[in-house]
């Protein structure tokens, strides 16, 4: 009812211009005349009434708009939690910018949770972008936040999401679903700092040591999720481990292939060397380290894909402790700086 009687007033007033310029044509007098004079009234009224028409269904469009847009935002969220800024003894920040002007609405998606097997991070990339891969994207962290925990490996978890992303497809895509796919890499990292890894068609995340931001590239990526079945067997990759101090940084493809006005590509690595170089590591540093520079970059130009970063710094006090002493480290370290679209 409240959305009919939207629409009788949004279309009530056009009505009325409408039928005013009728009754201005067929009872007027002047209108009625032949001359150059009468002519050009009629003319500056009907032209008068059409721009009045065309200013209030822009108008009408525009307000429309931006409800799309709030709700989507709304929506992507509530499917984006905020993450707690310390989980496990690793302090945790991320960030999101969408290709979408205007927008904080994309087709990136990241999670962490800390589970029995340790803390599990996902990070995807859904073909698209905008307000079409808010399903996929709610496909696939709705299903990663319960196999995170109910599977013993990584492998396990990754065949959950590949069940769950073909069952989303085929519902909601069915003419297209062989076209669609998500790039995913997920990373466990145990209590003692061990890094295991499964990747599929994603790019392989730095770590941040010392002076030293190393891309961890232990093998080539399994095809992106949707496109081809998986293998039979899903060995996890190690990356190493991740000393007190160091920071893991995740990131989508967007970061790296961000363009300038030249058309130069972001420079990702020499950023996160630089980041490194000015001082002690943060998750919540780092973030707003590398989104104003992105920023700074990608200024006065259009972007081509979305682009999230998710930063995860051990803050725990040994690598290697028992589970008793983990209550010592949950005060999470001051954060400096502030992220572009900031969800900690």
């Amino acid at each position: 009812m409240i959305r009919v009687r939207g629409r009788v007033r949004s279309l009530g007033l056009p009505t009325a211009w409408g039928a005013a310029a009728v009754t201005y044509k067929l009872v007027c007098p002047l209108a009625q005349e032949t001359g150059l004079q009468a002519r050009l009234v009629t003319s500056a009224v009907f032209f008068a009434v059409g721009a009045a028409l065309i200013l209030h269904v822009r108008h009408s469009l525009m307000r429309e708009l931006r409800q799309v847009r709030r709700i989507a935002g709304a929506a992507q969220r509530a499917l984006l939690r905020p993450l707690p800024s310390w989980i496990d003894g690793l302090d945790v920040a991320a960030a999101q910018l969408s290709v979408e002007r205007g927008a904080a609405v994309g087709g990136d998606l990241y999670e962490v949770v800390a589970t029995e097997h340790g803390v599990r991070a996902v990070m995807g990339d859904v073909r698209g972008h905008g307000i079409g891969a808010l399903g996929t994207v709610a496909a696939v962290l709705g299903c990663f936040r319960e196999a995170a925990h109910d599977e013993n490996d990584l492998g396990g978890v990754l065949r959950r999401l590949e069940r769950a992303l073909d069952r989303h497809l085929r519902q909601e895509h069915p003419a297209s679903a062989a076209e669609e796919f998500v790039t995913l890499l997920l990373v466990e990292i145990r209590p003692d700092g061990e890094m295991l890894a499964l990747n599929c068609g994603h790019p392989w995340p730095y770590r941040l040591s010392g002076m030293r931001a190393e891309q961890l590239a232990p093998g080539d990526p399994h095809p992106p999720l949707g496109l081809f079945p998986l293998p039979p067997v899903l060995p996890t990759v190690g990356l190493g481990r991740l000393e007190p101090g160091d920071a893991l940084f995740l990131f989508t493809d967007g970061a790296q292939d961000a363009r300038d006005a030249r058309g130069g590509f972001f420079p990702l690595a020499s950023a996160l060397t630089g980041t490194v170089a000015e001082g002690p590591l943060s998750s919540q540093g780092v973030v707003g380290r590398i989104s104003t520079a992105l920023r700074h970059h990608t200024r006065g130009t259009a972007q081509a894909d979305d682009i999230a970063l998710l930063v995860l710094t051990n803050g725990r006090r040994m690598s290697l402790r028992g589970a008793g002493n983990r209550a010592n480290d949950h005060q999470a370290p001051a954060a400096d700086d502030t992220p572009l679209t900031p969800r900690r």
